[in-house]
């Protein structure tokens, strides 16, 4: 059952993990970019980029996007993972981190550089997932980029009418006015980050919003 223990108990064991690679990439494109801008223009004040990472958990995003110089509004559903994200974060980079308690179906989701929704959007049922994406893809400005880690159709989670895992193709269709950077699917059996067997069907990805 997924309920506030399951989440405790997920923070537990994933607080100290590392970032995600999509979020990592998505830094290091975004690094690459301002780097290129700052010989083009000796002397401009470097851009500070701002972040929204959607179901945060204990934070293993957001911190790697804090210690690269990021503004971070990090949400999560579960209370508990306030506690467990501050508790987590080093005391100097908690004055560029909020945390948001928020129904992901609902949340609003502000202008910024970069939404990042690793193994969270599964999480609500399709129509909330529809809505959710599209006020994604408001928040996100022309260079902007989304990176993402989204269950597929044929990830075991597809028969829970509570989840939603679709198709590639919806996805793909989705990010229409996106270049898509990284794009790697995987299938696989596999376990929950508790151990549980787990058939597993995702996508990670990170696409650069064109216009």
């Amino acid at each position: 059952m997924v309920d506030s223990d399951y989440w405790r108990r997920y923070y537990e064991v994933t607080a100290e993990r590392p970032a995600w690679g999509t979020v990592r990439k998505a830094i290091e494109l975004f690094r690459e970019e301002d780097a290129a801008a700052a010989a083009a223009h000796p002397g401009a004040p470097p851009r500070r980029r701002f972040a929204v990472d959607l179901g945060c958990g204990a934070g293993r995003d957001a911190r790697e996007l804090l210690r690269a110089g990021w503004r971070v509004l990090a949400i999560d559903n579960e209370p508990g993972a306030r506690t467990a994200i501050e508790a987590a974060t080093e005391p100097e980079l908690r004055p560029q981190l909020e945390v948001r308690v928020g129904d992901l179906g609902g949340v609003e989701i502000p202008e910024c550089d970069l939404v990042n929704a690793s193994v969270s959007l599964q999480f609500l049922k399709d129509q909330a997932f529809d809505a959710t994406w599209g006020r994604i893809m408001a928040a996100l400005r022309p260079g902007a980029r989304f990176a993402a880690m989204i269950f597929l159709d044929r990830d075991e989670s597809a028969s829970d009418p509570e989840m939603s895992c679709p198709p590639p193709e919806r996805i793909q269709d989705g990010l229409i006015d996106f270049q898509i950077e990284m794009w790697v699917e995987k299938e696989e059996d596999s376990q929950s980050a508790l151990g549980e067997p787990h058939h597993m069907h995702l996508v990670e990805l990170v696409a650069r919003r064109l216009r």
